[in-house]
């Protein structure tokens, strides 16, 4: 396997730490595509390693830079804080125990202007890569680099087809692809990363379809690979 420049090196980061600051910033952009970019509150709970030292490694800064749509280079970083209040964003950051998680590890609650609640939780596992565990009730794992569908729909024969059909429509190829249920014949989830953007008609499609609940759409945050 051939190593990128930024295998060796790491990302270009404002901040002391990849995975307290540059990955933190990932799961915070995250969360605000999650949110539609819609923020009036955010509480930040924070695990292990980044609760103990979120001031300190300037992860509170870098998470809420996330939210704000920055990225680990942009030199606003640092006054982060300061233009979410003045954006009237209500931050909170509390230290939780959020279980048998990697210890830096987030779990994001953001209040969107319709009052409506969303949630990321998310770990930040070394030189600025991540991993998002759960968006919303959906247990997934997604490290960002790839756009990602989330189907919710009814557990019905032939829906994993018809859906996979119009992503083939498009002349997309699908990179990895989850199906899970709560119980057979009722809602299920079906998760789809994909080697290119879907464009916004394929999934008004997909949404179209009968037995569609709900599409939601991450296009791919960046990795650190040239």
């Amino acid at each position: 396997m051939q190593n990128s420049i930024f295998d060796i090196l790491g990302p270009i980061m404002i901040g002391p730490s990849s995975s307290h600051t540059a990955g933190a910033e990932k799961i915070g952009r995250v969360a605000r595509i999650v949110a539609d970019g819609s923020l009036k509150k955010a509480t930040f709970y924070l695990h292990g390693s980044f609760a103990n030292t979120y001031k300190g490694h300037g992860t509170d800064k870098a998470l809420v830079a996330g939210i704000l749509g920055m990225e680990a280079d942009d030199e606003r970083i640092k006054e982060s804080l300061t233009l979410a209040e003045n954006m009237d964003i209500s931050v909170d950051f509390i230290e939780a125990d959020l279980g048998d998680v990697h210890p830096n590890t987030v779990k994001i609650v953001i209040i969107k202007n319709d009052g409506k609640e969303v949630s990321v939780i998310g770990s930040s596992i070394g030189g600025g890569e991540i991993v998002i565990t759960k968006i919303n009730d959906d247990e997934i794992e997604y490290d960002g680099k790839y756009p990602l569908l989330i189907i919710k729909h009814k557990d019905i024969h032939g829906m994993i087809s018809r859906i996979t059909g119009v992503v083939a429509e498009y002349g997309i190829n699908i990179a990895t692809l989850k199906v899970g249920r709560q119980s057979k014949g009722e809602l299920a989830s079906t998760v789809i990363e994909t080697d290119a953007i879907v464009p916004e008609n394929a999934v008004e499609k997909i949404s179209q379809l009968n037995g569609i609940n709900s599409v939601r759409k991450i296009d791919a945050i960046g990795g650190y690979h040239v």
